[in-house]
This record gives C-alpha cells, sequence and structure tokens, in this order.
C-alpha cells in the first residue's frame, strides 16, 4: 500500500505530467500543479523544492513510462514487431498528440529553447528512443544503415505527431503509421 506522503508526491507528479502535456513547461506554474493534484500548494515545496526539481521528476517519470513499453516491445520475438510495436504506440495515441502533441517531443522542444541541465536531461528521453530504434535496425540486419534508419522512423513519426497536432487532425497519424509500416516490412 502506498503511503500518504508518497501518494501526494505520486499525485502532483502525474498532474504535472498532464498539465505540462497539455499546456507546456513554461505554462505550467506550481500552483496549478497544486490545484490539479488537489494539494495545498504549501505542501508542493515539502516534495520539490522548486520548478526544475518536478522537472527532473517528471522527465524521470516519462522514462520509466518508455522504459516500460520498450520492456515490453522486448519480448517481442522479432524486431520487425518490435519497430511495428512502437509505430503502433503513436498509433494508439493519435487523440492524445493531436490534442497536445508528442509528450517527449514537446518537452525537449520547449525546454532546449532555455537550454541548461534540464534541456540536457529530457534529451535523453529522445536519446533512448533513438538508440533502441537503432538496435532493432541492427538485429535485422541494417549494419551501418541502422542508425540513418532509425533516425528516419523516429524523424517521421516526430513530424506526423507535430502536424496532427498542428492540424488537429488525428487521422494524420493513421497515414503515415501505414506508411511507416509497409516501409519497415520493406527492409
Amino acid at each position: 500500500m502506498e503511503s500518504k506522503e508518497t501518494s501526494k508526491r505520486s499525485r502532483l507528479l502525474e498532474a504535472a505530467n498532464k498539465l505540462v502535456h497539455r499546456q507546456g513547461f513554461n505554462q505550467t506554474t506550481l500552483a496549478d500543479i497544486a490545484q490539479q493534484a488537489e494539494v495545498p500548494l504549501g505542501n508542493v515545496y515539502y516534495y520539490f523544492k522548486t520548478k526544475e526539481e518536478i522537472g527532473h521528476a517528471l522527465i524521470e517519470h516519462r522514462a520509466n513510462f518508455y522504459g516500460g513499453l520498450i520492456a515490453a516491445w522486448d519480448k517481442l520475438p522479432d524486431p520487425r514487431k518490435r519497430i511495428h510495436a512502437l509505430i503502433e504506440e503513436v498509433e494508439s495515441q493519435r487523440q492524445a498528440l493531436a490534442a497536445s502533441g508528442c509528450p517527449i517531443g514537446s518537452l525537449c522542444q520547449e525546454l532546449h529553447k532555455d537550454g541548461g541541465v534540464l534541456a540536457e536531461k529530457a534529451a535523453t528521453l529522445m536519446a533512448a528512443i533513438l538508440s533502441w530504434t537503432e538496435r532493432q535496425f541492427h538485429l535485422l540486419g541494417k549494419g551501418s544503415e541502422s542508425a540513418d534508419l532509425a533516425l528516419h522512423l523516429v524523424t517521421v513519426l516526430q513530424g506526423v505527431s507535430l502536424l496532427t497536432h498542428t492540424f488537429g487532425q488525428p487521422e494524420l497519424i493513421l497515414r503515415e503509421t501505414s506508411r511507416l509500416k509497409k516501409w519497415v516490412d520493406s527492409l
């Protein structure tokens, strides 16, 4: 059973995760997070001394979430099926992507504008996805092409996520993920 303290911290972190995805890191205040989590604002400082600490915890939270997805995908017997699982995850999130954009891509882009340690830590999220995808292409026997193939795949997924959000059209995800799956199958 989760302790009362862990529960409050978890609620604050989940509130930050939702708010930052919906409105951005810089637009999300500690007061917003406290209100969403139904925790008094003064209590926020017990768990997170600064907004930057929330940012670090949020990045770790997202890393754990995507790490769990990757661990599940790694159980699939074939690297091609693993790559399809990545593509299908984006496909399954098309409504959220249309509403708020990619939770990793948007965060990385926003934090990179400010630079600093938080931006560098956020970039590790995207680097982990690229690295995992490159490994899958290596396992498919693509050798020295693997890094470029991974970059292409992740770039297309990020690009279609941006356009889906920009135009509010989730069907764009379906069009592009269908093409990507055929492309992966042709390799």
